[in-house]
């Protein structure tokens, strides 16, 4: 490891890099490792060092494919619309954070001191960032057989609960396909947001026919969005029973 490059916390830079190296069961550059793990807050404080978006740029992409691939040949009955669900459902911040937890992935992230202190280790864009960009840094070092092999190994206990999840792949698109098939209109959500810029909390209503039907919290509008559309479903889907 260059004297130059970061290291992430644990109990040695070398060890910790290899201990998670080892839980990805991957072979892999541990330079470029160390780059996936360097969020912005971090290299904006040591100077203006690289960040792992690049990384979680090219690492978006594989994933998508990998699971857009794997969709596709394994439920070869299902519409466009449905495996576009099922995709969005493995490949949500949410999911990956999951992941990410499942690692033990925050311990090793490199975050600046205001991002530490506000928790950021354990705040769901960072986690789901940084599983993007670590995907990216093994295809860049181990090539596309060892990023499809580690795709599959993070996400596809998700891919699998997401067959099953019928309209709670998407709260949205299902309550906006309830609200039509029902001859209410398209739902309008509204919402706000609390809090200082680094610990946000937004609340969002949805109105289905001019009436609140649903209402969310969340640390991103589009998972305070979800919620509130989740019970805007539910109370749709109990009237027309």
């Amino acid at each position: 490891m260059s004297a130059q490059q970061p290291r992430p916390r644990g109990t040695s830079g070398a060890g910790a890099v290899n201990e998670l190296i080892e839980k990805l069961g991957v072979q892999m550059d541990p330079e470029l490792l160390v780059l996936s793990l360097t969020h912005r807050s971090f290299a904006h404080e040591a100077g203006g060092i690289p960040t792992n978006e690049r990384l979680e740029f090219l690492g978006d992409s594989v994933l998508g494919f990998v699971v857009t691939e794997s969709l596709y040949r394994t439920h070869p009955d299902l519409p466009e619309g449905e495996l576009a669900k099922m995709r969005a459902a493995t490949v949500s911040q949410r999911a990956l954070a999951a992941v990410a937890r499942d690692l033990g992935l925050g311990a090793h992230i490199l975050l600046g001191k205001g991002e530490t202190r506000t928790g950021g280790a354990d705040k769901d864009s960072i986690l789901s960032d940084t599983v993007e960009a670590i995907i990216g840094a093994v295809y860049l070092s181990a090539g596309d057989g060892a990023a499809r092999e580690l795709v599959h190994r993070l996400v596809d206990s998700t891919l699998d609960r997401a067959a099953d999840l019928g309209a709670g792949l998407d709260w949205k698109t299902s309550l906006q396909e309830l609200s039509g098939e029902l001859g209410l209109g398209a739902p309008v959500y509204r919402w706000e947001a609390d809090g200082p810029p680094h610990a946000r909390v937004f609340t969002s209503v949805v109105l289905v026919g001019e009436r609140v039907l649903g209402t969310g919290k969340g640390t991103a509008k589009k998972h305070a969005e979800q919620q509130a559309a989740e019970k805007a479903y539910a109370r749709l889907a109990e009237e027309r029973a």
